[in-house]
């Protein structure tokens, strides 16, 4: 089972250095694989109000900062083509978000770097859509691809994951499971993160946060970091039943 977690955006060097350091001894402790995200910037808020991030150039200098002197590995989003190249200087996986799954100049640069991309499942999108999103990617010659599932959304600000499609998007590729956004809500995080491992999902997507309710971005669905080893060690008995039967 894959861990990719970590704060939803940079917010500060000092915070996101201390969330990556205790999410390293975390998975080191239950020995999971381990990739941290935090995102240098949130290019796709609702409200021109929300908190974004340090931006292009001072994000990624921060987070080759914490790869560096933690030996991890970092992912973050990508938004434009023009971020490509000096992200993929820094970032050892590239993360397309789900409103641009679609946008296929952005999928065919990224799948150009070679480096592997996680790509998000749009929420408007059905998991056979997933397979076109792949095929692009594939294209290049780059089949270090994982899609991440958040859920399908039928209005008014909420997701319903139907846990089928994690079972129909394994076909294609990897599927790691975003339980934070799917959730929209930390309280229901855990329930949906264990019934996507029971289903047979190969990892799980976890925004975390010291103090969610002081988050500058999505605090309401990210889980408190001092509350996610315990989650972990549920997940990975989950995960040990679905490898059994």
């Amino acid at each position: 089972m894959i861990l990719i977690a970590g704060p939803c955006v940079i917010e500060s060097y000092e915070m996101t250095f201390n969330i990556a350091i205790a999410l390293k001894r975390m998975a080191g402790r239950l020995g999971i694989p381990f990739l941290f995200k935090a995102s240098y910037d949130k290019a796709n808020r609702t409200s021109i109000k929300s908190f974004r991030g340090p931006g292009l150039d001072e994000g990624l200098k921060i987070l080759a900062c914490i790869k560096d002197e933690l030996k991890i590995e970092i992912t973050s989003d990508v938004h434009r083509i023009e971020e490509v190249e000096k992200a993929a200087e820094v970032l050892d996986v590239l993360q397309i978000p789900a409103f641009l799954f679609r946008q296929t100049d952005l999928v065919l640069e990224v799948a150009r770097t070679g480096k592997a991309i996680n790509i998000k499942k749009g929420q408007f999108a059905g998991p056979d859509d997933m397979f076109h999103a792949v095929e692009k990617i594939r294209s290049i010659g780059n089949n270090k691809v994982v899609i991440i599932e958040r859920g399908t959304f039928f209005g008014y600000g909420d997701l319903v994951v139907d846990m089928r499609s994690i079972a129909l998007m394994r076909h294609i590729c990897p599927v790691i499971f975003d339980a934070t956004h799917s959730s929209r809500s930390r309280k229901f995080a855990p329930a949906l993160a264990k019934a996507a491992v029971a289903a047979g999902a190969d990892g799980v997507f976890i925004e975390v946060h010291p103090d969610p309710d002081k988050a500058l971005c999505d605090g309401p669905s990210s889980l408190r970091l001092r509350e996610l080893e315990a989650l972990l060690i549920q997940l990975q008995k989950f995960s040990k039943i679905h490898e059994e039967i």
